[in-house]
Formats: C-alpha cells, sequence, structure tokens
C-alpha cells in the first residue's frame, strides 16, 4: 500500500523577505511488472494475470494537490511482454511518460497532480485491452489542497473498490475485444471479494458505524462495460464525480460510470440500529458474477476498517 511510498519535503520560496513559504513535496512511488498467477476468487482458482507488484489491483497511490510524484516502473528482464504506466491524472506525454518500457528496462518520469479527484493508473502497452483485464490498473487519490469543507465533508471511513471484468482465456485479447468470454466481474481483483452472502467462501465485509459517513472511491476498470454504481437498501448522500470536490450531485440512488472513469459516493446510515448495505453494480449480468460487496453497518465495527492504510482490504490466499 501506500505506506511504502517515501515522500520528501522541498521547501520553495516565492518571492522576496516577507512573502509566505510554500511548501510543496516529493512523492515517490516505484511499481514492478510482474506477470505471475493471482487467487481470482474466494475458493483458490488461480489466473494468469500482469500485475503491479504482484497483485489486482495495484497499490493505492495517494498525494495531495500540487504534489510531484516522481515515478519508476521496473519491467524486469524475467518478463516476456513490455508494459507502462499511464495516470489518468497525469497531463504529460503520451508518446514519452507513457511509452511501452520492454523486459529488462525501467521507465523514470514525473508530473505534477494538479487537479485534485480519484483518477485510474493502468497499463496502456500494446494490446492495451489484454493488459487492462489481465489485472494491470489500480488507483490514485489526489486530495485537495485546501482539504475538507462543507460541501465536501470528511468522511468517517474510506473504502477503495474497483471493478474488472475476468476473462478466464488471458491470452485471447481478440475475444476481449469483441467483450467475448468474460465470465465474472472483479472486485479488488476477485468475484464477491466482499461477499459471504453469495459467497460462502468470502472471508470478508466491509465495516463501518450506524450513522458514519461511509465514502467509495470506485474506479471502472472494466474494458468494454460501463457499471450502475448502486447501493441496495441505501441512498448515495453525495456524488463526486470523478472524486472532485468541485462536482457534486446529491441524492442518488445509482449513478453511472463510465469504462476508465472514476469517481467518490458517500453513504450514510441510519443511526441506532444495525443495518447493512450491499454496493451492487445494478447491471444484474455484473451483480450475480461478483460485483456485490456487503458493507455491515455495526457498533462493534473495527475502528481500524476503512481507515489509513486499510482502505483497500485484501482477502488472504488459500
Amino acid at each position: 500500500m501506500f505506506n511504502k511510498l517515501s515522500v520528501s519535503a522541498m521547501v520553495l520560496t516565492i518571492g522576496l523577505a516577507g512573502t509566505q513559504v510554500v511548501q510543496a513535496k516529493t512523492v515517490h512511488v516505484t511499481m514492478t511488472a510482474k506477470e505471475t498467477t493471482v487467487q481470482i476468487d474466494n475458493k483458490g482458482t488461480l489466473y494468469k494475470a500482469w500485475t503491479f507488484d504482484g497483485a489486482i489491483p495495484g497499490k493505492v497511490v495517494r498525494v495531495t494537490e500540487g504534489d510531484i510524484i516522481d515515478f519508476k516502473l521496473i519491467n524486469p528482464k524475467t518478463n516476456k511482454e513490455s508494459h507502462s504506466m499511464d495516470f489518468h491524472a497525469a497531463e504529460v506525454h503520451v508518446l514519452e511518460e507513457f511509452a511501452p518500457v520492454k523486459p529488462g528496462e525501467t521507465k523514470h518520469f514525473k508530473f505534477e497532480a494538479r487537479r485534485p479527484g480519484v483518477w485510474m493508473y493502468h497499463c496502456g502497452a500494446s494490446v492495451m485491452a489484454q493488459h487492462i483485464a489481465r489485472g494491470m490498473y489500480g488507483v490514485i487519490i489526489v486530495d485537495p489542497k485546501e482539504g475538507y469543507t462543507k460541501d465536501f465533508p470528511k468522511p468517517d471511513r474510506e473504502y477503495v473498490l474497483i471493478q474488472g471484468q475476468y476473462f478466464p482465456d488471458a491470452d485471447n485479447y481478440k475475444a476481449m475485444l469483441k467483450n467475448e468470454g468474460s465470465t465474472g466481474s472483479l472486485i479488488n481483483g476477485r468475484m464477491f471479494h466482499y461477499d459471504p452472502v453469495h459467497d460462502p467462501d468470502a472471508s470478508l465485509t466491509l465495516a463501518a458505524k450506524p450513522g458514519e459517513r461511509v465514502r467509495f472511491h470506485f474506479v471502472n476498470a472494466n474494458i468494454n462495460n460501463p457499471v450502475a454504481l448502486h447501493p441496495i437498501a441505501g441512498i448515495w448522500d453525495r456524488v463526486f464525480l470523478n472524486g472532485s470536490p468541485k462536482n457534486i450531485l446529491y441524492d442518488m440512488a445509482t449513478y453511472g460510470v463510465a469504462v476508465s472513469e472514476a469517481v467518490s459516493v458517500d453513504i450514510v446510515s441510519p443511526e441506532g440500529r444495525t443495518t447493512a448495505n450491499a454496493i451492487v453494480d445494478h447491471t444484474m449480468s455484473a451483480a450475480l458474477t461478483g460485483a456485490i460487496s456487503v458493507l455491515i453497518n455495526s457498533p462493534d465495527a473495527d475502528p481500524t476498517a476503512g481507515k489509513g492504510d486499510n482502505i483497500l482490504p485484501r482477502a488472504v490466499d488459500k
């Protein structure tokens, strides 16, 4: 997770004596492309994945508006494929910073996180659909420099949910491009990752206390299908399009998330009683093949769940 990122502060003095000192920080992020096998469901099915650092999705990158991201992608010589990095939060040169990296080579570039929000990152090497479908994606959260406000309130808990399509035939990119052969929906790399209701092998649910504001940072990493993001037994109190505090919708039952789009959505459960919500893709073919996540709102919720480094929980492999 992002606790492995090293942060160095650079103090920049602007103007003459008497002016304010502005701090900007450089966040160093290193990822290694790993062609490996991962567990794709709760019963232990293995999948030939391409990943960042060996997991689907890659680690959460979290910075503040104005930070400089100093990024390095390592593609070990043991890999067979070229890989790359496309940060949707970056405004750079597609043929330079986002260029593919051959096995045995390393790519290094910097960019400023100029716009607050929640953004997908993914491999952009050819065939891009295959690299994404096989697991090379994640999220970068750019917190606003002014912090939380009345319109953009501080949540009590946060969770990252990243949805992807599961294509069992990982080598058949032509079928992927035709949207053929997808048999499941992955949430943070697994079908029914947080849903013991529909999958008795699931070991995790998401947790909050009654009355808390829970913010979900959601990314649609499907290669073809939009998502109808809905909280069963609840209403999205606020929807922040692209995670930006400037883009707010209120009181939404369902929000449509385009392919590669990200959104932050808040839900506030009733106070004084234990309740549960199911966070689903209301497209039934997706929900009933893996895109359901259960949120339990109970007084005895783990106080560390949805906080700090625990915003993207991962089940232990079998």
